[in-house]
């Protein structure tokens, strides 16, 4: 019979990615069913409650209460995994104890680091709002992290901004490069003079990683949030952030990376861009050329974009094996590729790719929506259907692995497309939940030989915590095929599926 235990931590704050990577460690033990650890909010309570691991003592909680909810097979295995979250709940508050709780107002903060001009907020979006309107009356520049801050409450906040000569970047804006310093989920990328806005995360970093194996580098990656160029918001932040990047001395070029602005937007920012006074490039997923006013290179992929800024195309050591020795002994009833994504953006310019070669495409990034019989679906895990109360696959990759164990072990499965993004906040060695799936799948398999193919791309560098080579090499090691760009990737499984199919 299945136990629920809720435990209550009054006035305990830890960070949110540790209290998810936390949560992760919990759900792993044996006879565990589910758990979190969230801060009682209420919309937090409510996640648990839909969970069905809520009790009356998880639900008495308060905004300032760190609640700890599991449910187990039995009252041995729910007591066991409540004395494990309790001893790693006192080490990390022991860690963050000492140098993270000096400043715990904006304006603490501010007093003890006078020369700050930038406020990065990463609160439940319910508070985000608040928090980030202090910062600006400070008189910060903003980088919302936080999601779930509402559209209105989006445009008052970069309304006021631009009427004190601010900028806010965000909501949901996860990764930026100011002065070329990296925040968030970012890549240990070069510096240089490339000035990005970004309406993606992934995208950035994904060009931004490009680049700098290109030799190129970056000077400032604004990303100004996922709904600044709709009709709605009116690019209020892309607006201020050309004049920036334009009056920048050390700024030699621009890019644009995002999704179709709305079609007001659209002439605005593009007739900005052009009389900026400085090369501009944009890939703008899902537009054409024709879309463009002259003067501005249209790059249909991230790949592309990297290589008009360095202004050379991409060489590297990394074999390309062809369509047919790929193919070969693959079962007869393999015709389907899924692309299981943690980078959203990316899982978007694999869907065009993909869908300019004349495939029918299905995923949870389109308009059209997710649909599961589709011969090919690509989804993004990042998205809010998958982690809600659950940590980003970027922080947990473990999130993604039931998803690729299905896809592995599913007879009709050709391709699998993944991608694995490393840098600054990610996990520390993602491509070993790929490695441990692949070997479970495999070892319970009849026949290997005729399984699918998994086709993988890596953003990050040499530099990052991780370490590129050491992911390529483990990934390799699996039977992983890898390609030099997401775009690369998604063009080969679409060779494959037209090849086979």
């Amino acid at each position: 019979m299945s136990e629920v235990i809720n435990e209550v931590r009054k006035g305990f704050y830890l960070d949110s990615v540790a209290l998810m990577r936390l949560s992760a460690e919990i759900v792993a033990l044996g006879g565990i069913d589910d758990a979190v650890l969230m801060i009682g909010t209420p919309a937090n309570l409510q996640i648990m409650k839909d969970a069905g691991i809520l009790n009356d003592t998880g639900a008495a909680a308060s905004p300032n209460d760190l609640v700890i909810a599991l449910r187990a097979d039995g009252k041995s295995s729910a007591n066991r995994a409540l004395a494990q979250a309790q001893k790693s709940l006192e080490g990390g508050a022991l860690k963050s104890s000492a140098s993270d709780l000096q400043s715990r107002t904006l304006r603490g903060a501010l007093s003890s680091h006078s020369g700050a001009n930038l406020a990065l907020i990463s609160t439940p979006g319910t508070y985000a709002g608040r928090e980030a309107r202090q910062a600006l009356e400070l008189g910060l520049n903003v980088m919302v992290f936080s999601d779930n801050v509402s559209l209105a409450q989006e445009t008052s906040l970069k309304l006021q901004a631009r009427e004190q000569g601010l900028l806010v970047m965000g909501p949901d804006c996860g990764t930026a490069y100011i002065n070329g310093v990296p925040l968030a989920f970012a890549n240990a990328v070069a510096t240089g003079s490339t000035g990005v806005i970004a309406a993606s995360g992934t995208g950035l970093q994904e060009f931004s990683v490009l680049l700098s194996k290109l030799g190129g580098g970056i000077r400032h990656g604004i990303g100004v949030g996922g709904r600044d160029l709709s009709d709605a918001i009116g690019a209020i932040s892309t607006l201020t952030a050309i004049d920036l990047l334009a009056a920048d001395d050390d700024v030699r070029q621009i890019v644009l990376i995002s999704k179709p602005p709305g079609q007001t937007t659209a002439k605005l920012v593009f007739d900005k861009l052009a009389t900026c006074g400085k090369p501009v490039i944009a890939c703008v997923f899902g537009a054409d050329e024709s879309s463009l006013p002259a003067g501005i290179q249209h790059a249909a992929t991230l790949r592309q974009a990297a290589e008009l800024a360095a202004g050379k195309t991409l060489v590297t050591d990394n074999p390309k094996p062809s369509v047919e020795a790929l193919i070969a002994g693959m079962g007869e009833g393999r015709r389907r590729t899924i692309g299981l994504y943690t980078g959203g953006t990316l899982c978007t310019e694999a869907m065009l790719v993909m869908r300019q070669q004349g495939l029918t495409v299905c995923s949870n990034t389109s308009a059209d929506g997710d649909d599961t019989d589709a011969q090919h679906r690509l989804l993004d895990l990042g998205a809010d259907e998958y982690t809600v109360g659950r940590p980003h696959p970027m922080i947990e990759p473990a999130v993604r692995t039931p998803l690729l164990s299905e896809a592995i072990t599913s007879a009709d499965t050709a391709v699998v497309l993944l991608d694995l993004v490393l840098g600054f906040g990610a996990h520390d060695n993602p491509a070993a939940s790929i490695v441990e799936a692949i070997e479970e799948a495999q070892a319970g398999a009849q026949n290997t030989a005729d399984g699918p193919l998994l086709i993988a791309s890596i953003c990050g560098t040499d530099d990052d915590p991780q370490g590129f080579r050491q992911q390529r090499a483990a990934l390799r090691s699996a039977g992983v095929v890898i390609c030099d760009s997401n775009s690369d990737a998604a063009g080969l499984a679409a060779q494959i599926a037209q090849k086979i199919g």
